[in-house]
């Protein structure tokens, strides 16, 4: 529709020729709102306006106002002002107003995601944790925010990934934009109103680099001295199992007596990353087997009430090791640094990617791997390929100081009595 704009008097409206056909627009040149729609026969004053709330648009009103002939410029002019006012209140003209359901705010959209998809599937609670912070920390300021807000102004998104990625590094800048990605694609599906363009596009990610931290066989000697020198036998052994396992250190932390299978040399891990869905076992190795075996014992010795329940347990409010970093002058490798390692030998030990995408949990590329049932290669198959990998770690424990290598090959005739075994040797399963 053809648009002109011009002071609407009575004159000047007299002399506007009739459209030939359809209709076009006169917007009025002082009074933003009021404008005249001239068709074929008529010429009709009208009164428009939108009504923002928070930087959020609630409603939008057209209004006739009546025809040239039958209303005069000027009263046509007072008339739209009255109109303009109500809309400008929040009142719908000839109604009452009724802003619309998408000025959720991002404290909403946020719990919503919270209850609805992380809680309900299951995710897992450092998951959890590093979302509240994302929103709750560093997107503090926002919270009352409507979530149009962002959707409409994108380049407040991108400012504030500028911001985050001076003040607090590029990682975490770019995991907080991940998190509100996440919130804004979930308020679409209940709040279809919100602009439909993620507003996260808009910013240019921060290059991430893998940390290649991991260790390789040639180091496992320096390593193997450093971990032994621990304080904390607990610590030791729980450091050991996870390059043993290439697991997840959260995962290993919370790991139940329970989850334990001695006789099937089986740890179950229950709630790894990604929700009970992805539950799997670990098949254990003999260096496994005599890592938890020695775990269980400190643990009966230090934490006889904990240790009834968790492996690795300690003196906190949760029963169990919780956190598991230490000083690099102490340790120089643990967490992750370990999972690295334990994919690195895996290639040392000649163990194909596939084994060891199944050994470390990963998700299975391509389609026919999805046909592989994952259960029916634990006992035979994966713990043999977990053995080789474990071959490589203790081999390089062999020239080591002697009091290493008892570590390493014990324990020596331990018997531990309890419920994994029923009171038989747990050195036997070793």
């Amino acid at each position: 529709m053809a648009s002109l704009q011009l002071l609407l008097t009575d004159k000047a409206v007299a002399r506007l020729s009739y459209a030939k056909a359809g209709q076009y627009v006169v917007r009025d040149s002082e009074l933003s709102g009021f404008l005249l729609k001239v068709g074929k026969r008529r010429k009709t004053f009208m009164a428009e306006g939108e009504h923002w709330k928070h930087g959020v648009r609630e409603f939008r009103a057209q209004t006739k106002l009546g025809e040239f002939g039958e209303l005069t410029s000027r009263d046509a002019r007072g008339k739209a002002k009255d109109v303009l006012g109500q809309i400008a209140r929040g009142e719908r003209p000839g109604g009452e107003a009724r802003p619309k359901v998408q000025a959720i705010t991002l404290r909403g959209a946020w719990q919503n995601y919270l209850d609805r998809h992380l809680v309900r599937k299951g995710r897992d609670a450092g998951t959890i944790a590093n979302y509240r912070d994302h929103v709750e920390r560093l997107l503090k300021d926002w919270l009352d925010l409507p979530l149009a807000r962002l959707g409409e102004t994108p380049t407040l998104v991108v400012e504030r990934h500028e911001r985050l990625s001076e003040l607090n590094g590029p990682y975490i800048a770019n995991g907080a934009m991940r998190s509100l990605r996440a919130i804004y694609n979930h308020a679409l599906k209940t709040n279809p109103d919100l602009p439909g363009v993620n507003p996260v596009k808009a910013i240019d990610w921060n290059v991430e680099v893998r940390r290649d931290t991991g260790m390789g066989d040639q180091d496992l000697g320096s390593w193997m001295r450093e971990a032994f020198a621990l304080e904390s036998p607990i610590r030791r052994e729980y450091h050991l199992l996870v390059l043993l396992s290439g697991s997840r250190p959260t995962a290993l932390k919370k790991v139940r007596i329970e989850h334990i299978d001695l006789r099937r040399r089986i740890l179950h891990i229950p709630r790894p990353k990604g929700g009970p869905k992805k539950a799997f076992d670990i098949p254990l190795s003999r260096a496994m087997v005599r890592c938890v075996v020695r775990a269980i014992r400190w643990g009966r010795l230090l934490y006889p009430e904990q240790a009834q329940t968790w492996l690795f347990p300690a003196d906190s409010a949760a029963g169990h090791l919780v956190e598991h970093k230490e000083k690099r002058s102490v340790l120089s490798k643990w967490g992750n640094d370990l999972r690295q390692t334990f994919r690195t030998i895996a290639q040392v030990a000649e163990v194909s990617e596939l084994d060891a995408h199944l050994l470390m949990n990963h998700s299975l590329p391509g389609v026919n791997t999805g046909y592989i049932t994952r259960d029916r290669l634990l006992s035979g198959h994966l713990r043999r390929q977990q053995e080789r990998i474990s071959h490589v770690v203790c081999k390089n424990a062999a020239g080591a100081e002697p009091a290493i290598q008892r570590w390493i090959s014990g324990p020596s005739k331990l018997e531990v009595r309890g419920p994994l075994l029923q009171q038989t040797s747990l050195s036997a399963a070793a």
